[in-house]
């Protein structure tokens, strides 16, 4: 920035690519209070289901919370990240040593053979891809006739309201928000159609007095959406 650009005010949030907001974001991401996570818990399991004696991939899987949780479940769990600092987290974790973790770009073709996995999980990761055409397709390929993909997001309503993922920087105390795309419910349910999958469940999840009641930071966001699971299964499974 030249001394002829103005300096940004103060309250404008740091906006960074995806992988450089979940670095910083890594150290205090189990601690806060996330209302989006918390809404997360309730919903997730029932769509999920039963994974002992499945392959699981996770895909974006941050610190571990669902991949350590899904091995001690009874699951064979792989767990995909680009975050080092997000990875480091998660294999710190107790129970992690039954996961194996790897190091790579989700917007990338995935480094697995076709049909590896009984169940795709992918949770408050899509709203940060792109090409949802692209990724859709490779979650397909990896899940085996007769899978499932399980994937979560921030429900599109929030950036209406100028909401995407974000965070305090504990080293600087600004706002820093990992770079997101404004993809819609439709765009997401297209994206599936078009890779090849059959749309199994589509929830929308709103922020309720029991949640509010939890998590102070959530009251603003009383009766808006705030998370959209989908499931959703190759075409020809039963």
């Amino acid at each position: 920035m030249d001394s002829t650009t103005p300096s940004p005010p103060a309250t404008d949030p740091d906006i960074l690519p995806t992988r450089d907001g979940y670095d910083r974001w890594a150290a205090i991401y189990d601690g806060e209070d996330n209302p989006l996570i918390q809404l997360e818990e309730r919903y997730l399991p029932g769509v999920l289901g039963e994974l002992r004696g499945l392959r699981v991939v996770d895909l974006g899987c941050g610190t571990g919370r669902h991949a350590v949780a899904a091995a001690a479940a009874g699951a064979d769990v792989t767990a995909v990240d680009f975050s080092a600092a997000m990875l480091d987290r998660a294999r710190a974790k107790s129970g992690a040593a039954g996961v194996r973790f790897v190091a790579h770009d989700l917007t990338r073709a995935l480094p697995f053979d076709d049909g590896s996995f009984d169940v795709v999980l992918c949770c408050l990761v899509i709203e940060h891809i792109a090409d949802l055409a692209g990724f859709f397709r490779e979650v397909g390929r990896v899940c085996r006739p007769g899978g499932r993909a399980v994937l979560t997001a921030m429900h599109p309503a929030m950036m209406l309201r100028g909401i995407t993922a974000r965070v305090t920087d504990p080293a600087t105390g600004r706002e820093t928000r990992p770079r997101s795309y404004p993809n819609q419910t439709a765009d997401y349910v297209m994206g599936a159609l078009r890779a090849g999958l059959r749309l199994d469940h589509l929830g929308e999840h709103a922020v309720d007095e029991e949640l509010a009641a939890r998590s102070p930071r959530s009251r603003r966001y009383l009766g808006w959406p705030l998370l959209l699971t989908v499931r959703v299964v190759p075409e020809g499974a039963p």
